[in-house]
């Protein structure tokens, strides 16, 4: 990414300040108009920082970048010189464009309050509520997640959750010269391997909990675990002055073994007695949240239309970080109920007569299971649930959903997620592994409508969607997991316009038309739950 809106008047030396290089061959002291790292968005004048990746490496665009005007390349491997551009030598060039694009920027993460939220699960639903929180406080709030980056009027949509370090050096900056007082940042495992945040200074770290997840990148628990400490036990004490603040699930394993590896000081959440922030009073409806939360600034009553135990974490994570940070018990209250909905967890997709749709991004075993609990819990007369696994990615974890879902679910209803280049019913067959392990039956669209339980298997999604809601009764609930806010489906190397949500409407609008005695189907639903 080009940085030509940066700030004017920058020479190499000052980006180099304080970065430790092997070698460099030229002047210091030349100008820079920017930095980039692609090859293909070089302009003249600038830095280009080649960057190895997994799917190629940026030393192999040198030449090209250089060709359309690159003033001076960074790079790891010793090269020759090419006349008239300086080159850097460095140990690591991800770790050199994190720090020579905060410089580039003047560090705009210090004249803010950049809040990093980490963890498996919950990242997305805890910067919801953490903007809603802010902003009833009167500050004006930037978000940069999975969903979208937001702050002022602007909306930009997120190819990855948290982005590469020049892209999101330069975003901060917009975010400053906008007024922004508070930004808050999903951060990825990826980000932090990739040390995408290196040179972003915190003011707190949240970390909400951790389970198999990306392993396909990680290998392991562990190395899983040894990247996501890193927000806590490397930039957290690494951000010079100010106050800093780490906010952790006490209840979650992983949690308690972040815990003493943590020096900044910490706030714990959770339900067991001795969290700093927890509930007491607990009521969870259809209609959301109501719960007193014990916290070191006094208790606390809160409202929220989120639903779930498990919302209920991230209420807590979000109220730690905020209180942490010196906003006050009336704010918190105040925003926790003024959000209306996260986009793609748990959103509704409702009509008059009609089995309730939720929307959720539950993609991983551990968030699957939590939300079924959580629709376990509310006493619908039965669960379907539609959902797939994504291609190309942790093979482990499918039939450990397959179980879980056969656990949690009246009727099954297994497709396709994002397939990218593995044949979809080849994930299909990983995830009915799982079924079988839980003796879960194999159903025909009959007795699915009939009220048995077991799966169906529909590689399709529209179709599997659809077919859901068919056999779906008023008083029962349709959970499609899996893409939540994803407003397309990978197939191969292609990626078409698919939402989840939109497709549900239009099979509950096609579905109306054949339903014209809600009464009855909802005595038929009775039956069955009594039976």
């Amino acid at each position: 990414m080009s940085g030509l809106d940066g700030p004017a008047g920058k020479n190499l030396a000052q980006l180099l300040s304080g970065l430790k290089y092997l070698r460099i061959w030229g002047d210091e002291q030349v100008p820079v108009q920017g930095l980039a790292y692609h090859s293909g968005r070089v302009a003249s004048g600038e830095v280009f920082v080649a960057l190895k990746g997994c799917q190629t490496d940026g030393h192999l665009y040198i030449d090209k970048a250089i060709e359309r005007g690159a003033a001076v390349v960074v790079l790891e491997d010793a090269v020759e010189p090419t006349p008239g551009v300086v080159c850097v030598q460095v140990p690591d060039t991800r770790l050199a464009l994190a720090h020579m694009a905060a410089a580039f920027y003047d560090h705009p993460s210090c004249n803010l309050t950049v809040v990093g939220i980490t963890g498996t699960n919950g990242k997305t639903t805890t910067s919801y509520l953490l903007e809603a929180i802010w902003q009833a406080s009167g500050a004006q709030v930037g978000v940069i997640g999975t969903v979208n980056c937001r702050f002022g009027s602007q909306v930009r949509s997120s190819p990855v959750t948290t982005p590469e370090s020049l892209d999101l050096q330069d975003l901060l900056a917009e975010m400053r010269a906008a007024a922004v007082d508070c930004a808050i940042m999903e951060v990825s495992s990826h980000a932090l391997d990739l040390k995408r945040v290196q040179a972003v200074r915190f003011a707190a770290g949240l970390f909400t909990n951790l389970s198999q997840d990306h392993l396909d990148y990680h290998g392991d628990m562990e190395s899983y675990f040894a990247v996501k400490s890193r927000l806590f036990c490397e930039l957290l004490t690494d951000c010079g002055d100010g106050p800093q603040l780490a906010v952790i699930n006490r209840d979650d394993p992983w949690g308690q073994k972040l815990l003493p590896q943590t020096s900044p000081p910490v706030l714990t959440y959770g339900f067991a007695a001795g969290a700093d922030i927890r509930p007491e009073d607990i009521t969870l409806t259809h209609q959301g949240i109501q719960a007193r939360l014990h916290t070191p600034y006094g208790r606390l009553d809160i409202v929220s239309p989120l639903m779930g135990r498990y919302n209920l974490y991230n209420i807590l994570a979000a109220s730690g970080a905020a209180l942490g940070l010196g906003i006050s018990p009336e704010h918190v209250v105040t925003g926790l109920a003024n959000i209306t909905g996260v986009d793609g967890r748990l959103e509704p997709v409702a009509a008059p007569g009609q089995p309730l749709v939720l929307v959720d991004y539950a993609h991983t075993p551990d968030a699957l299971e939590k939300v079924l609990a959580a629709l376990k819990a509310l006493d619908f007369d039965r669960i379907i649930t539609v959902f797939g696994c994504g291609g190309d990615r942790d093979r482990r974890k499918r039939p450990l959903m397959g179980q879980v879902v056969a656990r949690g679910s009246d009727v099954v209803i297994i497709t396709s997620d994002n397939p990218r280049t593995e044949e979809p019913l080849a994930i299909i067959e990983d995830i009915l592994a799982g079924l079988r392990e839980m003796n879960c039956p194999r159903l025909d669209v009959s007795e699915a409508r009939e009220g048995h339980r077991g799966y169906l298997v529909i590689a399709d999604r529209r179709q599997a969607i659809r077919q859901a809601i068919a056999i779906g009764n008023p008083g029962e609930v349709i959970l499609l997991a899996g893409k939540g806010h994803e407003t397309y489906q990978i197939l191969g190397t292609r990626r078409i316009h698919f939402d989840d949500r939109e497709e549900a409407a239009a099979a509950l609008s096609a579905r109306a038309k054949n339903v014209t005695d809600p009464d009855k189907l909802r005595q038929a639903a009775n039956r069955r739950k009594g039976a």
